[in-house]
């Protein structure tokens, strides 16, 4: 999406889905000429820009602008709670919600965000598609006509890069479907999806502007960077780990992205255009806003405390020397379990006693006056933390649904990350230069300063790596995606889950009458089921149309 222009009511109108009832059977402009729409470059532009923003949620009257649903993987609903799914955080709305459900052993057909998923997509591709078909009715520039053509092309391909990862076999559309077609479509091999989205990312990628070439005044708009660094997703995806390394490393050699100095300003809107945001979702205060602080601010500010991140997150990050972190180490101090650690942890998690904005965090379950004591009950934290990463103390207005601040889709930390793993898994040699470049750009940037990384050893290098990706990008949107390419979302996603450590709590609360050794709040329990939990289902709405999708 692109914050010069975002008014874009009318557009909403001419791009929507209409009223057509499932989400395969788009017909964009059925009460629009379409003849007259395309004579001119604006109309063009907008209509690039209805693909950007997709289904998006935002508006200028923020009090409509809150997301219950995805309503993309890039929107905050969509990106950011998808980690609720993982080991690093819980939805408060409890074992139940759609997103705990993915993968705690209870996913079914009917889970509402799946739907909503699989729905916004296809709606997105179907933008996509009828762009693309009409956009040679206009009269542009041939540059600026194959840059638009290219931009789409990512855009559908990003779109059956998630649907291939999340699903697997989908429906391959190309073009704008009648209704007859939408009822009867089959689907495509994952392998044939993946297939067409790389071939799309690696044509895309040559014809796009390099990031360093994208102005001000584009901003949000697609660069070679970023559709490089989504092929390299799908090449990873598939353990094509010589051809990943190639595709980052040409990433790496043009040069034009960093690692910022400051970590935390790349998440609270303060810093949107550093150089290490390859591409991200923009949002814009007053105008198109978002509404995440609403739904993941302490309740001490007015937030709905949705998001809550775990305690398996918080006991992942390293003490300062980069030795893992053991609460049998002397170090470890339950008042203030940030201190001796990693700095990413108080930049990501807020925890009991910590300063936020105006308030003195508190979590404790013994807390019985504060609006955040940890219950199962009020509309406060169930793990004992909330999320500082996104949760923006910098913000500056009274409407938590009013936020301008972006979403990070691709960072250049991922790129140098991922790198490395394509050259580890690849099984070339690694080295201390190689280290350098990669992991610990990452690990030493200014406000990090974490040990640099010195183990060459494959199997023991790939525990660190993993421990850093997870610690770098968490709370991002990301985890879940790598646990299930990884191959162990089925050992990691079983067992029990607990929340913050509490010591002498008296209203601790206990997975039965277990005391846990470290006095920790107990959240809740996963059993996601291998062989079945990997994919998830096409939604029970479309099967019930559609036999063929079943």
């Amino acid at each position: 999406m692109m914050k010069f222009k975002y008014i874009l009511l009318l557009l909403t109108v001419i791009l929507s889905a209409g009223s057509c009832r499932k989400a395969l059977d788009r017909e964009p402009l059925d009460q629009f000429s379409n003849s007259t729409f395309w004579s001119s470059e604006q109309n063009v532009q907008l209509a690039l820009n209805g693909v950007y923003r997709g289904n998006i949620q935002m508006s200028a009257s923020p009090a409509t602008g809150a997301e219950y649903t995805p309503t993309d993987w890039w929107s905050y609903n969509g990106l950011l709670f998808l980690e609720f799914a993982t080991d690093n955080a819980y939805d408060r709305r409890g074992d139940n919600s759609a997103v705990n459900t993915l993968t705690n052993g209870a996913l079914t057909s009917s889970n509402g965000n799946i739907s909503a998923y699989w729905n916004q997509s296809y709606s997105r591709i179907a933008r996509c598609n009828y762009f693309l078909e009409n956009i040679s009715k206009a009269t542009l520039d041939p540059a600026k006509m194959n840059r638009y053509i290219a931009e789409v092309r990512f855009i559908r391909a990003s779109q059956y890069f998630y649907l291939s990862q999340y699903f697997g076999s989908v429906p391959l559309v190309t073009k704008t479907l009648t209704t007859s077609e939408a009822n009867t479509v089959t689907k495509a091999s994952r392998t044939d999806i993946m297939l067409f989205a790389e071939k799309e990312f690696a044509e895309v990628a040559a014809i796009l502007p390099r990031y360093s070439l994208i102005t001000p005044a584009e901003r949000g708009r697609a660069s070679a960077q970023v559709a490089l660094a989504f092929l390299g997703r799908l090449d990873m995806a598939e353990q094509k780990w010589t051809e990943a390394g190639v595709v980052y490393k040409q990433i790496m050699d043009y040069n034009d992205n960093i690692i910022d100095p400051d970590y935390t300003s790349l998440f609270n809107g303060t810093n949107e255009n550093s150089k290490e945001i390859i591409f991200a979702t923009q949002y814009l205060q007053d105008l198109a806003p978002n509404a995440m602080l609403q739904h993941t601010y302490p309740a001490a500010l007015g937030g709905f405390h949705i998001s809550n991140p775990l305690g398996s997150l918080a006991e992942s990050y390293e003490f300062t020397d980069g030795t893992p972190f053991s609460f049998t180490d002397p170090r470890y101090k339950p008042a203030d379990i940030g201190q001796n650690r990693d700095p990413r942890l108080k930049a990501t998690i807020i925890y009991n006693g910590q300063p936020f904005k105006s308030i003195t965090y508190n979590s404790n379950p013994d807390a019985t006056t504060s609006a955040d004591q940890l219950t199962t009950t009020k509309q406060a934290t169930r793990t004992g933390f909330a999320p500082r990463k996104f949760n923006s103390e910098a913000f500056q207005g009274g409407d938590l649904q009013n936020t301008g601040i972006d979403l990070p889709i691709i960072r250049y930390a991922e790129v140098l990350l991922s790198y490395l793993e394509a050259k580890l898994e690849s099984g070339a040699a690694i080295d201390q230069t190689l280290l350098d470049a990669t992991i610990n750009k990452v690990r030493g940037r200014s406000s990090v300063n974490m040990p640099a990384v010195t183990e060459t050893d494959p199997s023991k290098l790939r525990v660190i790596l993993r421990r850093e990706r997870r610690n770098e990008l968490a709370l991002e949107g990301i985890r879940l995606w790598d646990l299930l390419r990884w191959k162990i979302a089925g050992d990691v996603l079983n067992g029990d889950f607990y929340g913050a450590p509490f010591p002498g709590a008296k209203n601790l609360r206990k997975k039965g009458t277990a005391n846990d050794p470290y006095s920790r709040w107990f959240v809740t329990s996963k059993s996601f089921r291998k062989g079945i939990d990997e994919y998830w289902p096409v939604p029970l709405a479309e099967v019930s149309i559609n036999p063929n999708l079943k």
